[in-house]
């Protein structure tokens, strides 16, 4: 359960004052204060007498006592919780459960180098809780954040260990639109080295005016990160495990053996050519199956901590590890964590924070794509060294999909080393400074090395009058592969906090600082084949040096360094609690721009109107809190931007001969642009915050509008010595939208609680303008996708599918390619010219989603609790590039069984014949990328803690729980989720990695 401690989250009152005068009407009321949901005793809470400054606060056990008149109310106060008043009634015992909600304003939120009141907000800022996080099975944190955040596009992969696509707002650039992630102070590019059970809160920043204090790397929005500290006043040892089973629930529909003999035989006749030879192929093998398994996954993390009077200190140990449902991939991490607070004195405190992680990644040779092609009429293997080729149309193309994975099983080594800490100190001063310092620094080694064996002996089938043969290729050769990265990151934060409240009307928080950060990289890399010898098939001797230097080798290498400062100041102001102001300013400089072109300016400015606090509003029952708010800024984006593109750069080129000499040539790389500079965010926000029906309702809606101008572009310029390429600002890119969510929390009895919380938004983006004065368009995919000013940005780009072709009447009469026949897709003449060409291409779709939502529900009764949680997206497409291979005959989809045989017999499926104007961009191979997805089931029980009070324990609670468990989609692969990462060329599904179904038991334990 979620706690936030700061110096200023508890309220800590002493009763001195009228204690002797009193005595004779006043009762000792005593009790305990425990969390409503875990039912732990809660430290630190304010008890207070109404109306006075009489008080004192909980100890570690929760136990409170003081003397306070019969006829008295005690208010209970918590941050992060929602504030209890209690009439005393003549009671001497008033024991009380803490309720937390998301609807407490009162709660603290994690802002830039600060934190704000959430009633105080003037920006679009969502909490998700680390709880939250930490019930889900799932290694990297980000993942969880999936349909719990409107606005936050969240794309999933399957695969052990990989990090999901984050987009905030939609896509900004054509560059990098990933946001930023700060963790604890730190700033990331990611955060799979944080053990997601270690996690307090994250908070995702969307409005302009919350991102501009981060200045140039806030374009893509960010996500702030904070870990658990240490519960203040007692030691706690808490322990949350789970295991479990993934599983594909749906692999990708192709046909049997008897299936693809007819089909197979259909395009052979109808291609003309003779009959296949099946008398040696006679197995039914289902490819999907054989190299899909059952996979195990587990999440465990073990927290030790203790509060005292001048110290603080949290250790936290995390033990991941998840199995891929594609044999034999596995990924492991072993995460430590400590942290210590110390109070030297009541004005000076300082503290550390180091983080050690360590990853272990076997990753898996199969290849999905070649299971969906191979011809399901061949056996698998003769014994485990001796495995069936693919028949002879597809033999040189699709190898056999068992034999590639069993052949590089454990041929891999890849492990990471990841170090993150930092050091501060604080001092307060003159009652309302406070002085912040702070030193990070991240460091990353990763190795790996391979080997690559001898191959499998392969037997080639015989067909018609060639025999049966047993194949071992005599040219194959043993070689071994080394790498080696190094990542080092130094950051340091500097602040100035004034907070002041005059006259309990005004309240004024500052902050002014200074931050830069260094990072640098280097990598090297090499492979080498021993001509000579055979390596042997043992780690110990995969290295670069096993093998004689004059062995074929290449070797390569890398670095970069960047260097980027910023200054800072913001001023967050309320009169009365009704009237808000934020403003920020911050001024950036990068290395990686020109020296004339590394600093700019950055700012916004946030206003607030609590309305529900102005006297007119008294008289309006059923709402309690309602807020208008308005936000404006600018905020740069520094990440697109590539390493020492100002200066030139050269590349190899054509040889030149003199002589008998032979001169290498070099040709520029590009053309620098001297004036080249970052690219700029522009936006502004409208929102309404309520609650209404005693709390029970909350609402928040966003409008927004953002703007991405000077977008860093690369365009090729032609010229009679060869293409040059050339980097510069062209450009705007504008995302509009609105995000809504919505909470009901709310109890039947007093047994049975219930909390409902739907989200959704939307969001239209448009290239407004990309090189209007040149005619300019960007490719991706191919020409799969494509920007151009007026449409999405990336969208799939090709001909719309208007039927097939019946006959040559057919041909005659309606517009077609000059290679048109009988059987082939009809494609629509756009432009009404009477023939097919390129002319007709239009925009078919976005890859990226226009709606987002997710629906969470959470139902408790006595000791049960049930989450409920839906997710989904829509105004998409998925491309199927899977199904565009025509380089050899593969096996067919299950939607080939309807292919078109003669007139009348299919008017979507073209001939089995493979001809190329069938496999061009167009609706044919494009899938509407909508789903629903039933993302988690989880039931859960939490035992009385009188029933465990003998052990010795102070919370148990078991539970099972289910992820992706059923999806509604009309996509046809493992996942409607395909990769969206490649901004200009995504969408595809080219062999996409299977998101399994994730059944797991768990157990949370604290003592």
């Amino acid at each position: 359960m979620k706690r936030i401690f700061t110096k200023f989250s508890v309220f800590t009152f002493l009763c001195l004052l009228f204690m002797n005068a009193a005595s004779a009407q006043n009762i000792t009321v005593k009790g305990v204060i425990t969390d409503g949901a875990d039912k732990l005793p809660l430290p630190g809470v304010g008890v207070l007498v109404k109306g006075t400054t009489t008080g004192t606060t909980t100890d570690a056990s929760g136990s409170y006592a003081l003397s306070a008149p019969a006829n008295a109310t005690l208010v209970f106060t918590y941050i992060g919780y929602t504030t209890k008043e209690i009439p005393i009634n003549n009671q001497t015992t008033i024991n009380v459960q803490m309720g937390e909600s998301s609807q407490d304003l009162e709660g603290v939120v994690v802002v830039g180098y600060g934190t704000q009141r959430k009633r105080d907000l003037t920006g679009a800022i969502t909490q998700v809780k680390g709880d939250d996080i930490a019930k889900m099975p799932n290694t990297n944190p980000l993942s969880s954040l999936q349909g719990k955040v409107a606005g936050l596009t969240v794309v999933n992969s399957g695969s052990p260990g990989a990090a999901p696509t984050v987009r905030i707002r939609g896509v900004n650039s054509t560059n990098s639109s990933s946001p930023l992630y700060v963790v604890d102070g730190v700033h990331q590019s990611n955060i799979d080295y944080i053990n997601p059970a270690d996690i307090e809160n994250i908070e995702v920043l969307r409005d302009p005016s919350s991102l501009a204090i981060f200045g140039l790397q806030a374009g893509n929005g960010v996500i702030v990160v904070t870990t658990k500290r240490a519960a203040k006043g007692e030691t706690r040892v808490s322990l949350q495990s789970s295991a479990g089973v993934q599983k594909v629930v749906n692999t990708i529909g192709v046909t049997n053996a008897a299936q693809f003999r007819t089909l197979y035989d259909t395009y052979l006749a109808a291609s003309g050519a003779g009959q296949m030879d099946y008398r040696n192929y006679t197995a039914d093998t289902d490819w999907q199956k054989e190299i899909l398994r059952s996979a195990f996954l587990s999440n465990n993390s073990l927290t030790i901590s203790n509060s005292g009077e001048k110290t603080s200190t949290l250790i936290n140990l995390g033990y991941n590890t998840q199995e891929g449902v594609l044999k034999f991939g596995r990924f492991q991490r072993y995460i430590a964590r400590v942290n210590e607070d110390v109070k030297i004195t009541d004005n000076i405190k300082v503290g550390a924070d180091i983080t050690g992680s360590h990853w272990n990644l076997n990753g898996s040779s199969g290849d999905l794509n070649n299971a969906i092609w191979a011809a399901p009429i061949v056996g698998v293997r003769e014994s485990e060294t001796a495995y069936y080729a693919m028949p002879n149309f597809q033999r040189a193309q699709v190898g056999n999909p068992v034999a590639r994975i069993y052949q590089n099983d454990g041929n891999s080594i890849n492990k990471g080393y990841r170090v993150v800490g930092s050091l501060f100190g604080e001092v307060n001063f003159l009652k309302d400074f406070k002085w912040r310092s702070q030193i990070y620094t991240d460091l990353g080694f990763n190795n790996s090395r391979g080997y690559t064996g001898l191959p499998f002996t392969v037997i080639n089938l015989g067909e018609g009058a060639a025999p049966t043969e047993y194949f071992n290729n005599p040219n194959a050769r043993t070689s071994v592969r080394q790498a080696s990265d190094e990542y080092r990151k130094f950051q340091q934060d500097h602040t100035l906090t004034y907070e002041k409240t005059l006259n309990e009307d005004h309240k004024v928080t500052a902050v002014a600082g200074f931050t830069s950060i260094f990072e640098s990289t280097t990598s090297l890399s090499g492979d080498r084949t021993d001509i000579g010898l055979n390596i042997p098939n043992d780690p110990s001797f995969w290295y670069l040096g096993v093998s004689d230097k004059s062995n074929p080798s290449n070797v390569t290498g890398g670095g970069r360094e960047v260097s980027s400062m910023g200054y800072f100041a913001r001023v967050n102001y309320s009169f009365l609690e009704k009237y808000l102001v934020n403003a920020t300013y911050r001024r950036d400089g990068i290395s990686r721009l020109a020296p004339q072109n590394r600093w700019g300016n950055f700012g916004g400015v946030g206003l607030g109107w609590v309305i529900s606090e102005e006297s007119f509003f008294k008289d309006i029952k059923g709402i309690d809190f309602l807020k208008l708010r308005g936000a404006w800024g600018t905020v740069g984006n520094g990440q697109g931007i590539a390493d020492y593109i100002y200066l030139p750069g050269l590349s190899t080129s054509n040889s030149g001969v003199f002589g008998d000499n032979i001169y290498p040539g070099v040709a520029p790389a590009y053309i620098p642009d001297p004036n080249l500079k970052w690219e700029v965010v522009r936006g502004t926000d409208l929102g309404l915050d309520i609650r209404a029906l005693n709390n029970r309702l909350s609402g928040e809606i966003n409008l927004y509008d953002k703007t991405t101008k000077d977008i860093i572009t690369q365009i090729t310029l032609l010229s009679s010595s060869g293409n040059t390429s050339y980097r510069t600002n062209l450009g705007t890119i504008t995302n509009r939208g609105v995000e809504v969510s919505l909470g009901w929390n709310d109890k039947i009895g007093s047994d049975f609680t219930y909390n409902i919380s739907p989200n959704f938004s939307y969001n239209k983006n448009k290239v407004e303008s990309i090189g209007n004065n040149i005619n300019f368009v960007l490719f991706g995919n191919g020409v799969n996708n494509r920007t151009v000013t007026g449409e999405s940005i990336g969208h799939f780009y090709g001909f719309r599918q208007v039927g097939i072709y019946q006959s040559t009447a057919d041909l005659d009469k309606l517009p077609r390619m000059s290679t048109s026949l009988p059987g082939d897709i009809a494609y629509e003449d756009v432009n009404k010219d009477g023939v097919i060409t390129d002319a007709d291409k239009v925009n078919l779709g976005s890859p990226f989603p226009t709606w987002n939502y997710g629906l969470n529900v959470n139902l408790g009764y006595k000791g049960f609790d049930l989450l409920l949680q839906g997710q989904g997206v829509a105004g998409n497409y998925v491309y199927t590039q899977r199904r565009t291979a025509q380089f050899t005959d593969v096996n067919y989809e299950i939607n080939r069984i309807n292919a078109w045989t003669g007139p009348g017999t299919s008017n979507i499926e073209p001939t089995l014949v493979r001809r190329g104007n069938n496999y061009l961009m167009s609706t044919y191979y494009l899938e509407p990328g909508d789903y629903f997805r039933l993302r988690t089931v989880q039931m859960g029980y939490t035992f009385k803690p009188e029933a465990l009070q003998k052990a010795g324990v102070k919370n148990l609670r078991l539970y099972v729980s289910g992820q992706n468990i059923h999806t509604w989609s009309k996509t046809t692969g493992y996942s409607p989720e395909v990769p969206i990462s490649n901004i200009l060329g995504g969408g595809a599904d080219n062999g996409v990695y299977p998101l399994p179904a994730v059944y797991t038991f768990g157990i949370n334990v604290t003592f």
